[in-house]
């Protein structure tokens, strides 16, 4: 008998009160027609309410999969656990979601996105939970937030401290949903999936475990069904023995505001001379900048911001390949892509699971990560999780503190301070218009990530920015490398509201970076 049902037919089978789980990052991936179908209900029906949701990457964004946002009804959710939330421009309105979680009308949490999935494959495995030193002394550690979004959620704490053989350990219990709801591109009869269309797995299998070894349901939404039987079964990523429904969703979307582009899924490589180049002005002076931290051979972690475009200034120096990117969504190799696209690659050499990708950031596996700040402490410290002003800006975390926790290598970027006008002018970086927020700060907001356990662990970090480098030695902040055209006093020191020291052998930027043609790069 077939498994194939509306999305209606499907969202019915959920009962008040149920955990649910959905495997999504913003656009991709995302079982939007599952979900919209499950708020339809809800408004129709008032059932089902009280649900717990599980996120460990955002469902939906602000630029048209609604995603959580279907849900994101007075009453229909009580509790949601996510690894990222939607999040956009300050100036447009709040998702809905954030509407509920500030109004204090759910208990939300921000748990490291690893972490999410390790709580899930513990539950799958019906063992107790989550065992780990990600997070100590972040907004994770009790001691701080303890993951906490807001009040409600500060009322039922989610992590605990542990001591286990004569060590500190962060407690995470497991997780087991009553429903998992997974996206793939086609199904056949027996609700086996393939992701042939897809730019990563995510969680997918991990998830579809958790809900099923504990008694639940698994609605998986495709692009199309197949006759049984006609699946390779070495494409095969969810076995239909753990799927009970599958909706047929012809229209859903690759990823955010994106149809299908057969380079995301690895199914055809674009030509390196179709991704566009940078323009020239300070955001490509920072990547560049960061660019020559990099080293032949390694496997390189990347974020969101002025890290984004480093894999292009490779490329226009000739040395795509050189490094290995990696991304938390799954996919090794390739140019991982901009703007509605990020979180996917074109050219993939390989797509993981998020859930073996993240084991290998929690270990320090890699060689370096690449990142952006919002603020940086008097210790180090980073945060890139929490803006208190316009908190839907950020998506929270996300990967973020399962990637830095152990990394060798941390190299942040960003702005100096928040507002300022810059251009760059025969070689010189020249402020037009001073920033009147300071990001370097003797107190970061939320501590995203912690330069006392970086110190402890000695990891290697830098700060990048368009008028200077930093290095954290010792505890603090050092200013080792100064931009052509600023002043140390007026442009850096009298610009942060935290003490800076400068080193004592001082040296100005490389002169390359601030002119338009490529500087020569060699990895």
């Amino acid at each position: 008998m077939t498994k194939v049902r509306t999305a209606a037919e499907a969202v019915r089978l959920i009962p008040n009160g149920a955990t649910v789980a959905v495997n999504s990052s913003s656009g991709l991936l995302c079982p939007d027609a599952v979900l919209e179908a499950l708020g339809q209900r809800f408004a129709e029906e008032g059932a089902p309410a009280r649900l717990t949701t599980i996120h460990p990457i955002a469902a939906g964004d602000m630029f048209g999969t609604k995603g959580v946002d279907h849900l994101a009804r007075p009453g229909m959710i009580s509790r949601i656990i996510g690894g990222s939330y939607p999040s956009g421009p300050s100036n447009a309105e709040p998702p809905l979601i954030w509407q509920r979680i500030l109004g204090e009308e759910l208990a939300a949490y921000n748990v490291p996105a690893g972490i999410v999935f390790d709580m899930l494959r513990e539950g799958a495995a019906r063992r107790p939970g989550v065992l780990t030193k990600v997070g100590l002394d972040t907004f994770a550690d009790p001691r701080r937030d303890g993951c906490a979004m807001n009040e409600t959620a500060r009322l039922s704490p989610l992590v605990r401290t542990m001591q286990f053989e004569g060590e500190e350990w962060l407690y995470f219990p497991a997780l087991c949903p009553d429903v998992a709801i997974i996206r793939a591109t086609t199904a056949d009869e027996k609700g086996n999936l393939t992701f042939e269309q897809e730019g990563a797995t995510l969680g997918a299998m991990e998830m579809a475990l958790a809900a099923h070894n504990n008694g639940g349901l698994v609605i998986a939404q495709v692009k199309r069904v197949t006759a049984q039987g006609t699946l390779k079964p070495h494409d095969v990523r969810v076995p239909g023995i753990l799927v009970d429904v599958v909706v047929e969703a012809p229209e859903q979307l690759q990823t955010t505001a994106t149809a299908y582009d057969p380079t995301i899924s690895g199914e055809i490589f674009r030509p390196l001379s179709t991704f566009d180049i940078p323009d020239f002005n300070p955001s490509k002076v920072m990547a560049r900048r960061v660019a020559q931290e990099l080293r032949n051979g390694w496997a390189v972690n990347i974020g969101f911001g002025i890290s984004a475009n480093v894999p292009r200034i490779l490329l226009e120096e000739g040395q795509h390949g050189t490094v290995t990117w990696v991304i938390e969504q799954g996919a090794v190799g390739g140019i991982p892509l901009l703007d509605f696209k990020f979180g996917c690659a074109s050219n993939a050499e390989a797509f993981v699971a998020a859930p073996h990708q993240f084991s290998y950031f929690q270990a320090g596996g890699f060689d370096c990560s690449l990142l952006s700040f919002l603020e940086i402490g008097q210790d180090g410290s980073v945060n890139v999780s929490r803006l208190a002003a316009t908190p839907h800006r950020t998506a929270g975390a996300g990967g973020f503190v399962d990637i830095t926790s152990r990394a060798k290598r941390i190299i942040f970027s960003g702005n100096f301070n928040a507002g300022a006008k810059m251009h760059i002018e025969d070689g010189r970086l020249v402020i037009d218009r001073e920033g009147k927020i300071a990001k370097i700060v003797p107190e970061v907001s939320q501590v995203s990530f912690s330069g006392r356990k970086a110190t402890e662990n000695r990891q290697d970090i830098t700060y990048v920015t368009e008028r200077c480098v930093l290095r954290l030695l010792e505890g603090q902040l050092i200013v080792t490398e100064i931009a052509p055209g600023v002043d140390l006093e007026r442009d850096i020191l009298k610009q942060a509201s935290a003490t800076l020291r400068v080193a004592p052998d001082l040296k100005e930027m490389d002169a390359a970076l601030f002119r338009d043609e490529p500087m020569g790069l060699v990895l």
